[in-house]
């Protein structure tokens, strides 16, 4: 049943990812609503599987890549629910569609077997851990889409568009505000991994793989962050910088975890 959930929540995004296209260049009746009702629908598909999952397993689904990839996603759609009434636009849907279809297909090729908590995942700052994680990946998600958005926006004609695009403010906005909240959160992850690492290993910081770039990706946001406000970085070289982060992301998440040994390995 678990995997009927997924099943249905990528049926659901990719839905939302045709009518997102479609809209672009001709406008239809509910052509907003539409694909944002079919991801709320695919957030809701995937949360039952994940509690489905949790019941199975007796346990929070936090112990795998697998399981994580899916929590990815849910965090992004939970987040994008937020925001998508301040941008509205029928692209960025898209783009949010696009990424949580990719990181399910992604998900899909990974080993789903549910196993019991090896003991350094016995860990109530795993729970912590991995939950700060999950805001922090989906916020950063956002603000990549937003970036994507606000790179083409300049390159694009809006008459070829069927829907105006959103306005670089808009786009300004929920690009800094995913940035601020997955920054937060992302602090939170690195100190919380650090408690853990102390409790699991005796260390607060080992200089292991997944560590060090998570470091790297904080500084990547951080650089953002002083260079907005220090600078007056905003516009393309702020979407630009998102759009490299989320790199960083996404390297530390799948690069890390499945090309380089380390005490990460399993996750």
């Amino acid at each position: 049943m678990e995997v009927k959930f997924y099943l249905i929540a990528y049926g659901f995004l990719f839905v939302a990812l045709i009518t997102s296209f479609i809209s672009l260049w001709k406008q239809f009746k509910y052509s907003l609503q539409l694909p944002v009702g079919a991801m709320l629908l695919a957030l809701l598909a995937l949360s039952l599987g994940l509690i489905q999952r949790s019941m199975t397993a007796g346990r929070l689904p936090f112990a795998s890549l697998y399981e994580f990839t899916l929590l990815f996603v849910w965090g992004l759609l939970l987040l994008f629910m937020f925001v998508q009434r301040k941008i509205k636009s029928p692209l960025f849907n898209a783009l949010v569609a696009l990424l949580g279809v990719i990181l399910l297909s992604c998900a899909s090729t990974l080993p789903s077997e549910t196993a019991p908590l090896m003991p350094a995942l016995q860990s109530i700052w795993l729970q912590f851990h991995v939950f700060t994680a999950i805001v922090a990946y989906g916020a950063f998600g956002l603000s990549f889409c937003a970036g994507v958005v606000y790179l083409l926006k300049g390159r694009l004609k809006e008459k070829a568009l069927g829907l105006a695009l959103p306005s670089s403010e808009k786009l300004e906005e929920v690009l800094h505000w995913s940035v601020v909240v997955g920054f937060s959160f992302m602090t939170l992850v690195l100190i919380t991994g650090a408690v853990w690492a102390e409790e699991v290993w005796g260390s607060w910081w080992s200089w292991d793989p997944k560590e060090t770039w998570a470091l790297i990706t904080w500084l990547i946001y951080a650089g953002y962050l002083h260079a907005r406000k220090s600078y007056g970085w905003t516009g393309e070289k702020a979407a630009l910088m998102a759009v490299i982060g989320f790199a960083a992301v996404l390297f530390t998440l799948f690069g890390v975890s499945l090309l380089i040994p380390g005490y990460h390995s399993y996750l």
